[in-house]
């Protein structure tokens, strides 16, 4: 049995003029395979650095960043990511309601803690960083990095092979922001996208004006494979890239 094979994010990334490298996460048993590696200390952190999204630059860079059960930055990705519990269930919803104010009351502050997915890992590594095409038997989503202008051109896209009353293939839902990378999806096996870095707190680890767009695999071979007859090639794009100046970027 052949290994998949990950669709070529070339041709999109040249026609959204995307600076900046297209993310995967990975679930994978040997994180040595995503070298160069970068890892956060041991443990839950508040300070400076903790946050996933403050590897932005190392991403960049070409490295990867490796999160673990027992390495996972900031509290909020170990639960997200691996259902971590730092705070005890009364601390942490006080923690979000009232020190950070993210729901008018503390009983609904109260059921978004009791329900809200978390990812189960099927490995011990998460891996956040650049593709590897070659390990794409362990990818689970992939996220590129956009203004408004190509965040309309992948929403366009989303919706392109959408049919008329099955649910819609992109959201926004409310969570932190590594849990956007992930855990929204509930099954990543079906073309489906989120939009991202919505989540103020981690705001600051990105540019301004740059928000996340992630895709399950099916998704994005599906955009991979937009072609010349489809919206790309109708003039929309040449129109507003001669608006903006000659680039989407």
């Amino acid at each position: 049995m052949s290994a998949p094979m990950q669709p070529d994010v070339q041709t999109l990334s040249a026609a959204l003029d995307l600076q900046t490298p297209v993310i995967g996460v990975y679930d994978a048993p040997d994180p040595e395979a995503f070298a160069p590696l970068v890892r956060p200390a041991a443990g839950p952190g508040r300070r400076r650095g903790a946050c996933l999204f403050n590897y932005y630059r190392r991403w960049e860079k070409g490295e990867t960043l490796h999160l673990t059960a027992e390495r996972f930055g900031c509290g909020g990705c170990g639960r997200s990511l691996f259902g971590v519990q730092v705070r005890e269930r009364e601390d942490f919803i006080d923690f979000l309601w009232k020190d950070e104010g993210l729901r008018a009351s503390r009983e609904l502050m109260a059921e978004w803690v009791d329900n809200a997915p978390t990812y189960h890992p099927e490995h011990a590594n998460v891996l956040v960083g650049p593709l590897k095409p070659e390990l794409a038997a362990h990818l689970k989503t992939v996220t590129f990095w956009v203004n408004a202008d190509q965040l309309c051109v992948l929403q366009h896209g989303a919706y392109h092979h959408h049919a008329w009353g099955t649910p819609d293939p992109v959201t926004v839902p409310f969570g932190s922001g590594c849990s956007e990378l992930v855990v929204p999806f509930r099954d990543l096996g079906a073309p489906q996208a989120v939009i991202g870095g919505t989540d103020v707190a981690m705001r600051d680890g990105l540019p301004a004006g740059v928000l996340a767009f992630t895709v399950t695999p099916p998704l994005l071979e599906q955009l991979c494979t937009l072609g010349e007859d489809s919206f790309l090639g109708k003039g929309f794009l040449g129109r507003l890239r001669k608006a903006r100046g000659g680039t989407l970027s």
